[in-house]
């Protein structure tokens, strides 16, 4: 886990960086890939989403990676305003992270952050994504889009998150940072009670 400021920036960098790729693919791709194809009668979803000038975001088409780098800056953002500092403030209040396990507390995190972050960037996208160009702006529209994206967000968030993008982040962030002490002593103890 990060310790201080700098490296709670760039966990939630390199989480932004994979999770935004996984929900541009999982959005693109998996949900509205078909009706790509079918709308422009390609048989690829990148040469279905070329044929229409790209992604319509705001109402003008913009090509894929101006997506990224949009969701991007919003998810970081997000991220590093609400994300961690919040999800990690819940946890606390249920667990102490000295006296459970680092597996269930981690866990606890992960589930926190999807719970905030998921409703968050799907109202973020509901906005982006809306039908401007084809019908005047409606907020029962609106909500009706935010909430179709929670039902389809919220599972891959979960699922996603848990089982695939932290395992990775966290096996990254070991790499640049090493353990941490803390981790490198506690190691050492459990392996000396073992070996008595």
């Amino acid at each position: 886990m990060p310790k201080n400021l700098f490296q709670r920036m760039i966990f939630a960098f390199i989480t932004v960086v994979i999770t935004v790729h996984g929900y541009v693919f999982y959005s693109l791709y998996v949900i509205n890939g078909a009706t790509f194809m079918q709308m422009t009668g390609k048989s690829g979803v990148i040469a279905a989403i070329n044929a229409l000038g790209g992604v319509s975001m705001f109402g003008t088409p913009v090509p894929i990676w101006a997506v990224v780098l949009v969701e991007f800056a919003f998810a970081y953002t997000l991220e590093c305003v609400m994300g961690s500092p919040c999800s990690i403030r819940l946890v606390r209040r249920v667990f102490k992270p000295n006296s459970v396990h680092p597996v269930i507390f981690e866990t606890a995190v992960i589930v926190a952050t999807v719970g905030l972050m998921c409703p968050s960037m799907s109202l973020i996208a509901a906005f982006m994504y809306y039908p401007y160009g084809v019908q005047p702006f409606n907020m029962w529209t609106l909500l009706a889009n935010w909430l179709k994206l929670v039902c389809y967000n919220l599972p891959f968030a979960f699922f996603s998150q848990l089982l695939f993008i932290q395992p990775l982040v966290r096996t990254i962030f070991k790499l640049l940072f090493g353990r941490g002490k803390h981790s490198a002593e506690k190691q050492e103890g459990t392996t000396a009670t073992a070996n008595t």
